[in-house]
């Protein structure tokens, strides 16, 4: 017989209350129907089936089971995995709640507050910076979600991410909404100021603040301004030394958009 699979719960869970593939799961529950829970999330279908989609992923055992024609024209069940993963999440929004306003001196809120942080996606991303989405620009199937970088001192940089209108929906993603825009340190191509190509894409301009050097590459820290960095690479034996001006380039579909829980 083969092994059952262990579902994990805690990285579908991972995405926080601001993602809107729960709020599908449950509507598939409360009323049998992918279509009807992807109207009353505000979605397309093809945004549920993707959240759906992700879920089962992420949890890595079948949420919801299709059925097909019947006198009813067909619908949409959860499983038994599905509806333990929506307790779950219940359970979740409320420890969520009990720590964001915490009593003074209440007995183990620290604690509480710790296990609930680990529900938090984790990423290898070193670059999250923070962000306040300024413009959505859609071109058939893709959305360039445009972000003004912030640090202490208000602006440093604007930065855009190439999405589906799938994700957008799904992330229900507006102007003036507080976004972290996150990308891998590998992505981000550091050269001097005055030597950076012309091109598509995004550049940001900042000056060095620390070098590693490297047989595969120098890895690069700039100041994009108070308190704001990213890391990328530059080419091995780049020369490049503290404070030296410099540009980072990094591909529009290199950036991911994320929301604060």
């Amino acid at each position: 017989m083969a092994a059952s699979t262990t579902p994990r719960f805690n990285d579908a869970l991972g995405h926080g209350p601001s993602d809107k593939r729960i709020d599908i799961l449950r509507g598939v529950g409360r009323t049998g129907s992918i279509s009807q829970a992807a109207r009353d999330a505000g979605v397309s279908y093809k945004a549920a089936w993707q959240a759906i989609a992700t879920l089962t992923n992420l949890a890595g055992v079948a949420l919801v089971e299709r059925a097909v024609g019947g006198a009813g024209g067909g619908g949409a069940t959860l499983t038994g995995q599905g509806r333990q993963l929506l307790s779950l999440a219940d359970a979740h929004a409320a420890a969520r709640s009990a720590v964001q306003v915490p009593r003074a001196g209440a007995a183990g809120s620290a604690g509480a507050a710790t296990a609930v942080s680990r529900l938090s996606i984790r990423t290898s991303m070193r670059n999250q910076l923070p962000a306040i989405v300024s413009a959505l620009e859609r071109n058939g199937p893709v959305v360039c979600v445009r972000m003004a970088l912030l640090n202490s001192d208000g602006e440093a940089g604007t930065i855009a991410a190439r999405i589906t209108q799938e994700s957008v929906e799904l992330l229900g993603l507006a102007e003036g909404m507080t976004a972290i825009a996150l990308c891998k340190a590998t992505a981000v191509q550091v050269q001097r100021a005055d030597a950076a190509q012309r091109g598509r894409g995004n550049r940001l301009t900042g000056t060095v603040a620390k070098v590693a050097r490297g047989d595969s590459g120098d890895e690069i820290v700039m100041a994009l301004g108070n308190g704001l960095q990213l890391v990328g690479f530059a080419a091995s034996g780049s020369g490049l030394r503290s404070r030296q001006r410099v540009t980072a380039t990094v591909d529009e579909s290199a950036v991911v958009v994320a929301l604060p829980g």
